[in-house]
């Protein structure tokens, strides 16, 4: 039991850095929590249903797209994706709006709809292009300044500046008046504005639109996300790699300031692995309370964890149904419903306010998914892990959370709304066609991946964030690397992916392995 490096976390991240640093020649042991492999690309099967427990879409997945240069580091028999067509329908009462892969049909049926607000809607498209333009570079943006050498730094921060340029003048707008204030900048219109009710802000209205223009969004492989990891996964074993699963990292030691193990505990036995190098793509905030050494952890930096920004968790809804999707309206696209408020239910005194519901169907991108004239739907709602008294459930001397009925009954009452909620907006019956439904709360996403709080993608870009500067790689323990979506703000498979070529190059370096130049002048040459 003695590697070259150990990876804790084998989610897409850490089964990324597993996968290059075992091609490059390196002797690797992956431990993951779970029984299954994936992190938020997981899936599970349930009555001949397949259900992607996360992921909706994807951004540079495709053919020229920046993850697919990375995994063509590891072997070009990767999973393919396909780009869709229609991509998100803004859905309320009295309006609904498609953006597909060719944004000016939305841009021409809004001018149809409002030609009061022609010019702005024209001067918004354009924006959103621009924006896409520079979206498209951004494999250029991929490594880090400490995988660099002096010109490539300076290079790396022209390209920086060049990048942003399109964004500076929207970024002020944010929160629900700064929204309001940005769009007005474009148009007046009020069901305008609330095709955007769900976004946070004037650049998430934009960026979507901007992606659509770079051709960049992707449906998850045939077999749906969860063939990133299984592909990963013999990749590793392939190279002579060891993925352990069911253990649960406790704790690193360290010798001379330098790592020296990792302790795990799998089915009640403690187990050692050592090794010299460790990247830890699990919650930062376990990382530096529990795991590292306490003498590595400086009170100053832990504090600023704490204070950090995070993407809310999520509720997810799965539903099966005994029709199509397709003869209820569903193709390729995301529909997001406008933002709505359900008040409190008379028959169960609980918070059940349903701000923002997106739903698609899994089924019609992949038949093969469901059983032969079935389909299934996925609806996803922001949450919060401390809603409704933590999900009405207990925390035993333990902390572990305990699920009673109280529990099952609220998942059930927002269910029940969720699908209200989509029948009401997108005039479509599910009731009458519903086989069967799985409801994942905070909770659920809390226990699989152990993220602070549920969170789906770890930490937000902002200015709160950027003033803490918390978003690292490195520690103050010789050897130890943060990746995933903690070495980096923001989320999705793109910076997951960043964050493991580029841990995977910090430790190329720091052995002066002779694949260090091998990637990065593979990646200088993009």
């Amino acid at each position: 039991m003695v590697f070259d490096v150990v990876i804790i976390g084998g989610g897409i991240s850490g089964l990324t850095s597993a996968a290059l640093l075992s091609n490059a020649g390196l002797k690797v042991c992956v431990l993951e929590l779970n029984s299954q492999l994936g992190g938020y690309l997981a899936k599970y099967e349930k009555n001949g249903f397949v259900f992607d427990t996360s992921i909706h879409w994807l951004n540079n997945c495709g053919e020229d797209g920046v993850v697919t240069k990375v995994f063509k580091l590891i072997g070009t028999d990767h999973p393919t994706t396909r780009p869709l067509k229609g991509i998100k329908c803004n859905a309320g009462n009295d309006f609904s709006y498609l953006l597909t892969n060719n944004p000016d049909e939305l841009r021409d049926k809004w001018i149809q709809d409002f030609p009061q607000d022609k010019k702005g809607i024209e001067r918004f498209f354009t924006a959103a292009r621009k924006i896409g333009l520079r979206l498209i570079d951004h494999h250029k943006l991929f490594r880090i300044p400490a995988t660099l050498g002096g010109w490539g730094k300076l290079k790396l921060i022209s390209t920086k500046i060049k990048f942003i340029v399109p964004f500076i003048r929207y970024v002020r707008y944010t929160g629900e008046v700064g929204k309001h204030n940005g769009l007005n900048q474009f148009f007046k219109s009020p069901t305008l504005h609330r095709v955007f009710s769900n976004e946070p802000d004037l650049l998430s209205c934009l960026i979507p639109i901007a992606w659509a223009y770079g051709k960049d969004y992707q449906a998850p492989p045939e077999t749906g996300s969860y063939a990133y990891p299984l592909w990963l996964k013999a990749k590793i074993k392939a190279n002579g790699g060891t993925i352990i699963c069911k253990a649960q990292a406790t704790k690193i030691t360290e010798q001379a300031g330098a790592c020296k193990s990792v302790i795990y505990v799998r089915d009640r036995k403690t187990n050692e692995v050592f090794c010299d190098q460790i990247i830890s793509t699990s919650d930062v905030r376990i990382l530096y309370e529990k795991i590292m050494p306490s003498q590595y952890v400086p009170q100053k930096v832990l504090n600023k964890l704490r204070q950090a920004e995070l993407y809310n968790s999520a509720l997810v809804l799965n539903i099966s149904l005994d029709c199509p999707a397709e003869s209820l309206g569903f193709n390729d696209e995301i529909f997001d419903l406008e933002k709505s408020e359900v008040g409190e239910s008379p028959n169960y005194h609980a918070d059940v306010a349903i701000s923002q519901i997106s739903v698609f169907s899994q089924s019609a991108r992949n038949k093969s998914l469901a059983p032969e004239g079935k389909g299934s739907l996925t609806a996803i709602m922001p949450a919060l892990f401390s809603s409704n008294n933590q999900w009405q459930t207990t925390i035993n001397e333990n902390g572990d959370i305990t699920q009673d009925d109280a529990y099952k009954k609220l998942k059930k009452l927002y269910a029940d709304k969720i699908i209200a909620q989509i029948e009401d907006k997108l005039s479509i019956d599910i009731q009458s066609h519903l086989i069967d439904y799985n409801v994942a709360t905070p909770i659920s996403l809390w226990r699989y991946t152990k993220n602070h709080q549920g969170s789906i993608m770890g930490q937000k870009p902002g200015k709160k964030n950027s003033m803490l500067g918390i978003s690292k790689y490195t520690t103050p323990l010789k050897g130890l690397y943060i990746g995933g979506h903690w070495a980096e703000m923001g989320g999705g498979v793109p910076i997951a992916v960043k964050a493991a070529l580029n841990t995977a190059l910090l430790v190329l370096k720091a052995r002066k392995h002779n694949y260090f130049k091998v990637y990065s002048n593979y990646f200088d040459s993009l």
